[in-house]
């Protein structure tokens, strides 16, 4: 069974429009316990961007600036690396590995559908572990010994 970009995708993500302000995003990311939010502009479906907890401590708290007078397109990055929902997830991880990025945005045409993160990959990867180790040990109690 080869899984899928849409079989570990989070669809559960936090939007916020470009021009909201940083404070707010902040306060909707900690409220949905997500550590990045998808940016819009224009209509939920107009990706614009994606701001992450870096980029909050980078652009925000080391700068010193007031997230109340600050946009969140100031701060977001505008380049969104993404993958249609039917990318096998061994396709995902490697493009994630070689951008050396922590989220991959799931787009079916324009509109976000889900964002795949590395805990996500590490959560499917501990499943898979576990049922490849308990098929093993099932392999293992079914051979009768030699003698």
């Amino acid at each position: 069974m080869v899984l899928r970009a849409m079989d570990i995708m989070d669809t559960s993500f936090v939007t916020v429009d470009a021009d909201s302000d940083a404070l707010t995003c902040a306060q909707s990311m900690v409220e949905r316990r997500k550590g990045y939010a998808v940016v819009t502009r224009g209509g939920p479906t107009k990706l614009a961007g994606i701001v992450t907890e870096w980029d909050y401590v980078q652009r925000i708290v080391a700068a010193g600036a007031d997230a109340a007078r600050t946009r969140v397109h100031e701060i977001a990055s505008g380049i969104v690396h993404s993958v249609p929902p039917e990318t096998p997830t061994d396709e995902v991880v490697s493009k994630m590995a070689e951008l050396g990025v922590r989220r991959m945005v799931v787009r079916k045409g324009d509109e976000v559908v889900g964002v795949i993160t590395a805990r996500n990959v590490l959560a499917i990867f501990r499943q898979y572990i576990d049922r490849l180790s308990s098929e093993i040990a099932g392999y293992q109690s079914n051979q009768t010994p030699l003698g």
